[in-house]
């Protein structure tokens, strides 16, 4: 295996730098000859860096059309010596990685990484409509279909917006907020990302954190329309029953229903659930079973202060990595897969 790369690697085309870069590399651990997914390729932060720290195959999934593109430009730069690219661009949802790989004839990971959220990249294009920093169409859709921001801000009923901005957008104003919408929609349909933070911050004052009045409301739409929260649950799922023994999951997460999604995935993997009533018959049985995964560390992790002032968007990051310790009979080691893909 190659030496690691260091953190201030590039991504595909200069752009961001991937956070806690280094720490996911540790806890991936690439070697050669394995296969990875990483299954938010993003700016291919995350994809350049593994793909030059060991001679491996690396599948990587996306669901944005721009992010495909550049990973296109990237592949080229990673050749496997028989006409391919070691690296394999996949154009879908990582909640649905399952059946994308095993359309491909992967049935097997010796690793995987997911990196949460939004990109960087979608949210520094205003014609995205990420940002309320900068005005633009309201879409916030990460891929090319279903519907936009503004279909939900325009069409849906007041208590509705109120749940969304609420539940995903942990907006305590959300009533306030979605009272607000539907009085200015009533006026003129809302189609821009300024418009819409107008609106918010017309009845959410700002607060001592310094953060933007409108940034709940505006996670609030962004989680509901990408499904974001449902992805993450069927990705998790689905990723550790691809893992092979030795394979590990490396999660990093930006906000709390995130964290809190990969928590309870890898505890209850790895056996750190609350143990059951002493009254139930099967108790005796599952106290006997050996938990298929492991935690590497028993918290999370967070990004160095020296990271968080080069990058702030760093932050709010926390990473968590599971093992899989033990295997079951239909699941072989991606290595000794023959690399058929």
């Amino acid at each position: 295996m190659t030496s690691l790369p260091p953190a201030s690697l590039p991504c595909a085309d200069g752009g961001h730098v991937p956070v806690m870069l280094d720490e996911v590399l540790c806890d991936l651990a690439p070697r050669d000859g394995a296969t990875y997914l990483d299954g938010t390729f993003g700016g291919g932060g995350y994809a350049r860096a593994i793909l030059s720290a060991a001679d491996c195959t690396l599948w990587a999934i996306d669901r944005d059309p721009a992010a495909i593109a550049r990973g296109e430009v990237l592949a080229t730069s990673f050749p496997d010596g028989h006409g391919q690219s070691r690296l394999r661009l996949i154009k879908g949802g990582f909640g649905d990685m399952a059946a994308l790989l095993a359309a491909r004839g992967v049935g097997a990971l010796d690793g995987v990484t997911l990196d949460l959220g939004v990109s960087s990249y979608q949210i520094d294009q205003p014609e995205r409509g990420f940002s309320f920093r900068m005005d633009g169409p309201l879409d916030m859709r990460m891929g090319d279909e279903g519907t936009t921001a503004a279909d939900v801000v325009n069409r849906y009923q007041e208590s509705e917006l109120a749940d969304i901005i609420y539940t995903y957008g942990e907006e305590r104003m959300s009533r306030r907020v979605a009272r607000a919408i539907v009085a200015a929609r009533a006026e003129a349909p809302i189609t821009t990302t300024a418009r819409l933070a107008d609106v918010v911050r017309s009845v959410v004052r700002a607060d001592r954190s310094g953060i933007d009045p409108a940034t709940r409301t505006f996670q609030g739409l962004r989680i509901y329309v990408n499904d974001e929260l449902g992805q993450i649950e069927r990705g998790l799922e689905q990723a550790l029953g691809l893992l092979a023994p030795g394979g590990r999951l490396v999660v990093v997460s930006f906000h709390s229903l995130e964290d809190r999604l990969v928590k309870l995935a890898m505890n209850r993997a790895s056996g750190r659930m609350p143990g059951p009533s002493r009254h139930d018959p099967g108790a005796a049985v599952q106290r006997t079973q050996r938990p298929a995964f492991r935690l590497v560390r028993n918290k999370a992790i967070r990004p160095s202060g020296a990271e968080c002032h080069r990058n702030p968007r760093a932050r709010s990051a926390r990473l968590r990595t599971v093992e899989r310790v033990a295997t079951f009979p239909s699941t072989e080691s991606a290595t000794h897969m023959g690399q058929q893909q």
